[in-house]
């Protein structure tokens, strides 16, 4: 028994007590899966104990990691070794829109959702090598800091906060939209509701403990993301006689679902009604156009999100936390690692689920069956029953075709195991999966958005001579208000997961990427460029947001709505270079330190006085 006593550093037995975790999680659903079999146990039953189960662990942890020291609260401690830290990356990364509404996408739209996924994974390769290392030699807390500290004077701290709270608040409304959508279908209460109870499990794993319970919290829920993943894909590939490994195997389950959709109707026939929120498959899929047009529209999708995920506050927030600058590059890489286990099975999540439904060679499929009998399936009924879902008889010859069939893209990865027929316990995992992927994200959401208010907005500019509990509870407290906040935006319904994603990395790259990058290579970008590259460039994003999605105006060359950073950076990048150029260089102290940023060893710039 000696493997399980802990002794010495938390830090130095992390091994040994998330192999314990895991164990237990892996016990617990086990258990569940003996209580379906023997004990009768119901689907609702059993995904109310998963979700509540995994939410009281998380609860539980972020308890036992509170703190009321700056450096815990704010970087835990800069102790967290570089493989954890890129497990609780990927798992701050992996937000609802990557575990719920990714391969949803790809379900509706094809592959021109993978745009999302490579721009995504490409994104954590400009984090590698422009800003990662060099952020963490700096040793700043957030990355308003780091502008502020880099550029100087308050206006410069003030503008990057801005930018954070609008790509961040964003972000996090697509979380809580996710978390609710996951309580609503698990405790059959509506959505309206469930967003407030996502935000409850939320709050109590990051309020007291700062950065330190959200780190450990994160690697507990990524186990678990990872786990509830996978295992579906791997039983419909077995399944469906595709092979083991279905990263690889599911080639011959798209050349099926190819020789079905023109026999379907899919592409080719228009929804005859339409429902808030809810598609048909048919819709969403690209009609033949503009090669070229398209293969544009994917490109600048991928530099989008790349750019965008080199801005975003909370990821880079990540590497704050690690113990040297070579333990912050390192962990990019495990970042990079954890992330493709996920990216790369969700293709083939998506293939196997819509061969579910459209094969009528398989018990599960839907499409061209009597609606009465679709109907009559427990799956259809529970989330018709919460919104997510519709049928509807357009012709009224009682058979379901293609464009009768409307959902919500955001609850594919949700519903797979009923749509699939396996047994409620994976149902429960994949509940409890979502769950942990949009708590984790969240989690670090808020607290990027609350430390950057407490610590750059109140401490630094505010109340300079603000006492440490004071600074800790007004972050706590702003916590709070801004969970609500985003808990309420987020029952409104205003926007698709990845929708609102999407816009959170376009205000990030707009106003953030370029004075981030110039902050680090470019030793003669000073103040006035860079108040002019976050001012101009987030005002810029805004306004052509603004025009393209809601005043009627026609995209320039392709630049919808999901792109609008593209028009944002560029603005941003023209203006901070200008102004830069004609304004007067940074003093030598400056410059000095720009150029010791970059080298790869001693000590940090801002040290431990911080």
């Amino acid at each position: 028994m000696s493997w399980f006593r802990i002794q010495g550093r938390f830090v130095d037995n992390l091994p040994k007590i998330y192999g314990i975790y895991t164990g237990g999680f892996l016990g617990f659903v086990a258990l569940m899966a003996i209580l379906e079999q023997y004990g009768g146990a119901t689907a609702d039953t059993i995904g109310i104990l998963f979700v509540a189960f995994t939410i009281v662990i998380y609860a539980l942890i972020g308890w036992l990691s509170r703190t009321m020291q700056v450096d815990a609260y704010y970087v835990a401690g800069r102790e967290v070794p570089p493989v954890f830290n890129g497990m609780a990356t990927a798992a701050d990364w992996m937000s609802g829109a990557s575990f719920v509404a990714m391969a949803g996408g790809i379900y509706m739209g094809g592959h021109s959702y993978l745009a999302f996924v490579v721009g995504w994974t490409g994104g954590y390769v400009l984090v590698a090598v422009l800003m990662a290392p060099y952020l963490r030699k700096f040793g700043c807390y957030t990355v308003p800091d780091f502008i502020g500290t880099r550029y100087g004077g308050n206006l410069t701290r003030l503008l990057a906060v801005l930018v954070l709270v609008v790509a961040s608040f964003t972000y996090v409304t697509a979380q809580i939209n996710a978390t609710g959508t996951i309580a609503s279908r698990a405790l059959q209460i509506p959505f309206e509701v469930g967003v407030w109870f996502g935000l409850l499990g939320i709050l109590l794993c990051s309020m007291l403990g700062g950065m330190r319970a959200v780190t450990w919290t994160q690697v507990a829920q990524y186990i678990v993301l990872i786990i509830a993943y996978l295992v579906p894909v791997f039983w419909m590939s077995m399944k469906q006689d595709f092979g083991v490994i279905p990263q690889f195997a599911y080639g011959d389950a798209t050349a099926r679902i190819q020789e079905l959709e023109p026999m379907l109707g899919v592409g080719t026939l228009k929804a005859t009604e339409s429902f808030a929120g809810l598609s048909a498959l048919v819709n969403l899929h690209a009609t033949p156009g503009d090669s070229a047009l398209a293969a544009w529209k994917f490109v600048t999708l991928v530099a989008a999100m790349m750019l965008g995920t080199a801005s975003l506050p909370h990821i880079l927030m990540r590497y704050f936390t690690t113990p040297s600058v070579r333990a912050a590059r390192t962990s990019v890489a495990w970042s990079l690692f954890f992330i493709t286990l996920l990216y790369f099975t969700a293709p083939a999540l998506a293939t196997f689920t819509k061969l579910q439904v459209l094969d009528p060679n398989l018990a599960t499929s839907i499409i061209g069956k009597a609606i009465v009998d679709v109907n009559a399936l427990e799956w259809i009924q529970k989330w018709s029953e919460i919104g997510m879902l519709k049928i509807a008889d357009s012709n009224g010859d009682g058979i379901l075709q293609i464009n009768e069939f409307f959902m919500r893209g955001d609850i594919v990865v949700l519903a797979t195991p009923e749509i699939a027929g396996l047994p409620y316990v994976i149902s429960g995992l994949v509940a409890a999966g979502g769950m942990a992927a949009a708590m984790s994200t969240a989690d670090g959401l808020l607290l990027a958005i609350a430390n950057a208010l407490s610590h750059d907005l109140y401490y630094k500019i505010i109340d300079p001579k603000a006492e440490t509990r004071k600074r800790l509870l007004v972050a706590r407290i702003l916590l709070i208000l801004i969970g609500a906040a985003g808990a309420f935006v987020a029952s409104l319904k205003l926007t698709s997961i990845l929708g609102a994603v999407a816009w959170a990395f376009c205000f990030a790259m707009s106003g953030l990427f370029f004075p981030l990058v110039l902050g680090v290579w470019w030793k003669r970008a000073n103040r006035a460029g860079a108040i002019a590259g976050m001012a101009v460039g987030l005002g810029v994003g805004f306004w052509y947001l603004y025009m393209v999605r809601f005043a009627g105006m026609e995209p320039w060359i392709g630049l919808d709505h999901l792109r609008f950073g593209i028009v944002g950076a560029s603005a941003s990048l023209i203006s901070m270079v200008a102004v830069t150029l004609m304004t007067a260089a940074p003093d030598a102290e400056t410059q000095a330190m720009v150029d010791e940023v970059r080298i790869p060893s001693g000590a940090t710039i801002l040290g431990s006085t911080h």
